[in-house]
């Protein structure tokens, strides 16, 4: 986890310890609800709206253009709609906060979603490079029928449109903190990737080699496969338990050790739960202090570390003696 923004305000009154830490905070300025909410149809409609529009220009485009690439891409953008959908559903009840079923909130549920959404590019992918495949195999090179003009100039608003869209949404997505965003914004980039191998596709058939059709179709599934293999490990590694990256461990572990009354970190474990990060520590302090003095340091500690790291969901702080 690496945060690229630091806050200095965290709107709360502040003693002057607290301003001396807030100067090497590492937490992200984020959005309010409301404006979460706002961002999250923002993307969304935009999302939908520009692939409904995309899909049917494209699908006629194939049709009465004779490319089976570009019915192909198609379906590829059709399917971004569905994506879509189930970003915008787990993102949304990611949100929902604990109940007595799930003590620790729902922030799982947006890995899950981004799960369900690799599924579903693997089996497009894998359905548009079969189809391409059969047709190459079959052989019948000279039967097959040579593309019009109206294909490539779909690919070409295509590929425009799709790279615009990638990166609004990848914009929003890491405003948001959100992985089902996230992988929604490379479906929109293997689209326009699938899109070029269009356009060189339907260009090379016009040329005189029908074969190239076809085969644009088995390089756009290649690339829906990659996609898709990609996001499913993203979100099964933050629904494993699996630790922050180096850098921000490190930084935490030098921000519990500069703590007063913090003699040695004995141990600093991290793990992923969805897009949220839970810690625990052990810190060692003077075996002859009090326990009051003890609980006060270990209080600092967890509430320092809460506010001054982003994305933190909870923090569990052990102490231990240490005899000299």
């Amino acid at each position: 986890m690496k945060n690229e923004n630091y806050a200095d305000d965290f709107n709360m009154k502040k003693t002057e310890d607290e301003k001396k830490m807030d100067r090497t905070s590492y937490r992200e300025e984020g959005l309010s609800e409301g404006q979460e909410r706002i961002l999250t149809a923002r993307v969304s409609g935009v999302s939908i709206v520009g692939n409904v529009f995309l899909s049917a220009f494209k699908l006629l485009a194939g049709v009465f253009g004779h490319s089976s690439a570009m019915v192909s891409d198609a379906v590829h953008s059709l399917s971004d709609v569905l994506t879509t959908v189930i970003a915008l559903i787990g993102v949304n009840v990611a949100k929902r906060g604990a109940d007595t079923e799930h003590p620790y909130g729902h922030d799982r549920f947006e890995c899950v979603s981004s799960e369900i959404l690799a599924g579903l590019l693997l089996v497009t992918g894998a359905g548009i490079g079969l189809s391409g495949l059969q047709t190459i195999f079959a052989g019948n090179y000279s039967e097959l029928e040579i593309p019009g003009l109206l294909p490539l100039a779909a690919a070409a608003v295509s590929i425009l449109s799709k790279e615009a869209m990638f990166h609004y949404t990848k914009a929003c997505a890491k405003k948001l903190r959100s992985s089902a965003f996230m992988a929604d914004a490379w479906h929109h980039r293997s689209d326009a990737l699938s899109s070029i191998g269009s356009l060189i596709g339907v260009a090379g058939a016009r040329a005189g080699f029908p074969v190239l059709d076809p085969l644009a179709s088995v390089v756009i599934s290649a690339f829906i496969l990659k996609v898709a293999i990609d996001i499913f490990r993203d979100a099964t590694r933050k629904m494993t338990d699996t630790a922050c990256d180096e850098e921000y461990t490190e930084k935490m572990r030098q921000y519990i050790a500069g703590q007063e009354g913090v003699v040695r970190i004995d141990l600093l474990q991290t793990r992923m739960f969805g897009e949220k990060v839970y810690v625990d520590v052990e810190i060692a302090v003077d075996a002859h202090m009090e326990l009051e003095s003890a609980h006060a340091i270990a209080e600092r500690v967890h509430d320092g570390l809460e506010r001054q790291f982003d994305n933190i969901k909870h923090v569990m702080v052990h102490v231990n003696p240490y005899e000299a």
